[in-house]
């Protein structure tokens, strides 16, 4: 019934004079289009909350881990370069790589440190050592003919992994170190840990030890967020 009487009313009103009625559809088109935009701006909204609620999660998933490297560090009794010096005594040869990690391979083991040694008939050993003992815990090995880019970074060095391990750890706790054979500034990759910071990478030169930040991941990090952003530009355009 009201919606006759509504009409009825239109109907007089364009009899009367053709621009009310004008304007009753103009301000009909206008509404449509406000509440047209008014769903963009909830959908944009959406997004915006979306986004932020999966930055927070990320930061939150980073600060869990950091806080775990951090204890998990802070608990080791064993530093990186005894670990890899009690290795070397159980298999000789050079030691590649160390690294503070869990014995189960996940978050619930308890951690070890684990030890690359390259031997002289090109044997591969990995070596665990208990990081509240310097005791062995056990080791498995494979042959690998293919060691010839390690070797060719490894010659002319006269910074073996553990002494750089030593060199790092005036920058925190090192919960890792590795050679870093086929990247542009080759050297020792090592991690280390602070409390209340995050993890921190350096390399140390494999002739003469120095010690610098390393900026590689810096670097790769800021890159892929400029092409996110410019990525979430063009979808708003």
């Amino acid at each position: 019934m009201k919606r006759n009487i509504v009409i009825a009313a239109v109907t007089a009103a364009a009899l009367i004079g053709g621009g009310t009625a004008s304007a009753l559809a103009v301000s009909g088109d206008g509404a449509a289009d406000g509440a047209g935009a008014g769903t963009a701006r909830q959908a944009a909204d959406v997004k915006v909350s979306d986004d932020n609620a999966r930055d927070d999660d990320a930061r939150d998933d980073d600060a869990d881990a950091t806080d775990d490297d951090s204890e998990r560090a802070a608990s080791a009794k064993v530093t990186a370069a005894d670990a890899i010096a009690s290795a070397l005594k159980q298999s000789p040869g050079t030691a590649v790589s160390a690294e503070l990690d869990d014995q189960d391979g996940d978050d619930k083991g308890p951690a070890a440190w684990e030890v690359d040694v390259l031997a002289a008939d090109n044997a591969w050993h990995s070596v665990r050592v208990d990081p509240t003992s310097g005791k062995f815990l056990g080791s498995h090995s494979e042959r690998d003919d293919d060691t010839g880019q390690v070797r060719a970074a490894l010659k002319g060095s006269s910074v073996t992994a553990a002494e750089a391990a030593k060199a790092a750890a005036g920058q925190g706790t090192v919960t890792s170190v590795d050679l870093d054979e086929d990247g542009t500034a080759k050297g020792w990759d090592v991690e280390t840990h602070s409390s209340g910071k995050a993890e921190q990478e350096w390399n140390v030169d494999l002739k003469s030890g120095k010690v610098t930040a390393d900026r590689t991941d810096d670097h790769a990090d800021d890159k892929a967020d400029n092409t996110d952003d410019d990525t979430d530009a063009g979808d708003d355009d």
